[in-house]
């Protein structure tokens, strides 16, 4: 038997010979009967006989494209196997045994597998070219799910659909965290402190990043809520406050948001928030990283810039060689915010963007005429950030709300105080447990601070370190008093700790930054506790939190 050739893997000879016959061959397929003097010009133009002349026209006539018109390899069919059966039948025991294992033997390892099983039955071996054959034979993805498992089978031969495609503007918007590869400094002593946290967001239309949030605290919830937040506002404020002049005209409520599986993706307040303002949320599918290819990119492009920043750790370690990022480190990470917003803004949107051919802020542009109604803001933007923050449902007791066995009052929970049938949400932010929002039955958020007005702010990540050394000391019950006491023993201890370690001094960085942040998203529910700032206590730090 005979072999047709590849088109796209012959040589140039071979392809040039098959456009020749092409351009005799045409007009005489053209023609129901040929005449003595047709076929006789033709043979002579191509140099063929009669009988393979006609054999070229009955192709051509069949399939009439160039390609037809090759020659035909003489050799055995690929595919086609000339051992026995019984010899075919080894071969494949050889693999199932030898070759499709995890530890991926090698191609010899097999032909001696093969020559094993050969001699017990008083057959002669195959060549190893001939076990090499079968391998290259061998269903390739099959073969990978068993050598290298399922997963590396999936991402090799899966094919990639699902990538979400986005139609308008803020029709889908992806969301997703990095550790930034810099080491920041604190902005007292300016001393490397640690590497922060970025949450990401993109609108997948236009490719312009709807909105971030730069922190020292690991991603949760509260990371989720705060990028949403900048994410869904007008930025025109923000950027003034930093003293930013440019554009950034991305706002408004998505109409979806993609996230990965983290847990920090799937509370309560992050799905119950979504849903209260008409956003669907969607959580890609386990082990396909595909799914969030946009998103991936950013965070890859903002890193790549990141990258050319003093104290950078670079991707790796190789890259890095000798250069110690926190030596090198000098930027705060107010700094790291501003630049990293002069750096979206600035260049990013501005730039062309290999995948659109259009820079990300004129796509923006489009995909918002391309929306069937107007950009759409929160219909209570006070309430909104609220609605995203962690919560839990309490009675009103006769004294208050208890929470994290700390007291909260208001004249406002008079009315709901002592019925036990009435549990209540209770919103909180765990960068200032001082204030929560008591969710009332028409749905109005009411904040309630502690019920002693004496009581210093705190972070939750701070009272929990109060409860997890008391517990340590073997107090069993604890209170109120008890709970400041031991934190004011710790801010004092981290007075005298700071300068000397770099956990300390990141700690205090933290809660500064905890604290001065709800300052300015309170703004007038914000009262004075005390005539001595409480801020002459160091801190510590606010823990991961879902």
């Amino acid at each position: 038997m005979s072999r047709k050739l590849d088109k796209l893997v012959v040589n140039d000879a071979v392809w040039l010979k098959a456009v020749a016959r092409e351009a005799v061959i045409r007009p005489l397929a053209s023609k129901s009967r040929l005449s003595p003097a047709d076929v006789g010009l033709a043979c002579r133009q191509l140099e063929l006989g009669r009988a393979r002349l006609y054999e070229l026209l009955g192709r051509y006539r069949t399939s009439s494209v160039t390609s037809s018109l090759l020659d035909h390899n003489p050799g055995p069919e690929r595919g086609r196997r000339r051992l026995t059966q019984d010899m075919e039948a080894i071969i494949e025991t050889a693999m199932r045994d030898t070759y499709r294992r995890r530890e991926k033997p090698s191609v010899t390892a097999l032909h001696d597998r093969v020559r094993e099983l050969c001699r017990a039955h008083g057959l002669r071996a195959p060549s190893w070219k001939a076990i090499r054959a079968r391998v290259a034979l061998a269903e390739p993805k099959a073969l990978m799910r068993d050598r290298e498992g399922e997963k590396a089978a999936r991402e090799r031969f899966s094919p990639v659909v699902h990538e979400y495609r986005a139609d308008h503007a803020l029709h889908i918007v992806q969301i997703d965290h990095t550790q930034v590869d810099l080491f920041v400094v604190d902005a007292v002593h300016c001393l490397p402190i640690q590497r922060p946290w970025l949450t990401l967001a993109i609108d997948v239309a236009s490719r312009m990043v709807a909105g971030f949030y730069l922190s020292l605290e690991s991603p949760s919830s509260a990371s989720v809520a705060l990028v949403i937040q900048h994410m869904v506002m007008p930025k025109t404020g923000w950027l003034a406050d930093r003293k930013i002049k440019a554009e950034w005209p991305v706002f408004g409520l998505p109409d979806v948001i993609h996230v990965d599986n983290g847990r920090d993706f799937h509370g309560k307040a992050l799905i119950r928030g979504t849903a209260e303002h008409g956003i669907t949320l969607v959580h890609r599918p386990v082990a396909r990283p595909h799914y969030g290819g946009h998103i991936e990119r950013l965070i890859g492009t903002m890193m790549g810039a990141v990258h050319l920043l003093p104290g950078t750790t670079s991707s790796n370690i190789a890259e890095r060689g000798s250069y110690d990022p926190e030596k090198h480190a000098v930027m705060t990470l107010d700094e790291l915010e501003k630049w990293l917003t002069l750096e979206i803004v600035g260049r990013y949107h501005a730039e062309i963007h290999r995948g659109l051919l259009l820079p990300p802020v004129t796509m923006w542009g489009d995909v918002v005429k391309a929306r069937l109604e107007p950009l759409r803001l929160p219909h209570d933007v006070d309430r909104f950030l609220q609605d995203f923050l962690p919560f839990e449902e309490r009675s009103v007791r006769r004294d208050g709300v208890h929470l994290f066995g700390l007291r909260y009052w208001d004249d406002v929970l008079s009315a709901w105080a002592g019925r036990s049938a009435s549990r209540l949400r209770i919103r909180y932010d765990p960068r200032d447990i001082s204030l929560v929002f008591v969710e009332g039955p028409d749905g109005t958020n009411w904040p309630v601070r502690f019920a002693d007005l004496s009581r210093p702010r705190i972070t939750l990540g701070e009272h929990r370190l109060a409860r997890t050394a008391l517990k340590e000391r073997g107090v069993r019950v604890t209170d109120e008093q008890l709970i400041f006491e031991t934190i004011a023993e710790q801010r004092a201890l981290l007075e005298e700790a700071v300068r000397q370690t770099k956990v300390m001094r990141c700690r205090v960085e933290r809660r500064d930054r905890s604290l001065t942040a709800t300052d300015n998203e309170t703004g007038d529910l914000e009262i004075e506790l005390n005539e001595e700032p409480v801020g002459h206590l160091p801190p510590l730090a606010v823990e991961e939190w879902s």
